[in-house]
């Protein structure tokens, strides 16, 4: 059974799609048959990875409204076992769709469902709220994901996203946890930063990834090609920030698992 994660946080900007991206992409190349689902309205994550969306046949907007089948909506990546399920800008409208569905928040789980099985981890790009598409994603979800930006504002809004998640765990998806929080955008050389980490490693201490994701304008750059940071620059300290997480991801999953089976 494939480790389903929700890459979540309802602030913009914390490097949710490149943390979902770049970790998608490791896993494939470490081995690992993966399956990204753009559940974000932008498609920032179909675009990271070359998709063209206006030539799309099929996306996750069709597919939740139960207009057309998951099996034709996944499409191949630049990356050996890696697929997506992409978005497009038609998935804007869909928070008001889905709010007619009796089962309006398992649309994903139910319409996911039907795909072969094979995936060792789906990872799902959440947009940057907590409407009703964040809701299918974490209600279709194993673990939670959440990205940390390390500046002043880091821990606003944590609170709420954690009360989230366990009222969801609550009356949706009993088997919901918090994988870990990965800390994004650090720039050591700042004390802030530093301070920043610090109080979050306080607040939340083991449920922190170790490692942090460094600030980079190699992160940039490798969006606007289409390409993940591991295709762009396998040797930029990006990358070898995703690859140190991407192990530690696949520990907590795996660490997770053995002791759900105890």
């Amino acid at each position: 059974m494939a480790h389903v994660i929700a890459v979540t946080n309802q602030k913009g900007g914390v490097g949710k799609t490149t943390t979902a991206v770049s970790l998608a992409a490791c896993l494939a190349t470490g081995g690992k048959k993966t399956l990204l689902i753009d559940m974000d309205p932008q498609g920032n994550a179909s675009s990271g990875l070359g998709i063209d969306r206006a030539r799309l046949s099929s996306s996750i907007y069709p597919v939740l409204i139960g207009a057309a089948e998951a099996k034709d909506a996944v499409f191949p990546t630049l990356i050996d076992r890696l697929h997506i399920l992409p978005s497009t800008r038609d998935l804007v409208g869909a928070e008001m769709e889905l709010a007619g569905f009796p089962d309006r928040a398992y649309r994903l789980s139910g319409a996911v469902s039907s795909l072969p099985d094979g995936y060792d981890f789906v990872l799902v790009d959440s947009p940057p709220s907590l409407g009703l598409l964040t809701l299918n994603a974490l209600a279709f979800a194993r673990f939670v994901l959440v990205p940390v930006q390390s500046e002043y504002y880091a821990l606003e809004g944590l609170a709420a996203l954690v009360d989230t998640i366990e009222k969801v765990r609550r009356n949706f998806n009993e088997q919901l946890s918090i994988l870990g929080l990965a800390i994004t955008m650090y720039d050591g050389r700042t004390n802030l930063a530093q301070q920043v980490l610090e109080e979050v490693r306080r607040v939340f201490s083991d449920r922190v990834f170790r490692t942090v994701v460094h600030r980079s304008v190699k992160f940039s750059e490798a969006s606007s090609f289409g390409k993940p940071i591991i295709l762009y620059d396998l040797r930029s300290r990006g990358a070898s920030d995703y690859i140190e997480l991407c192990q530690e991801v696949v520990n907590a999953c795996e660490k997770a698992s053995l002791g759900s089976r105890t």
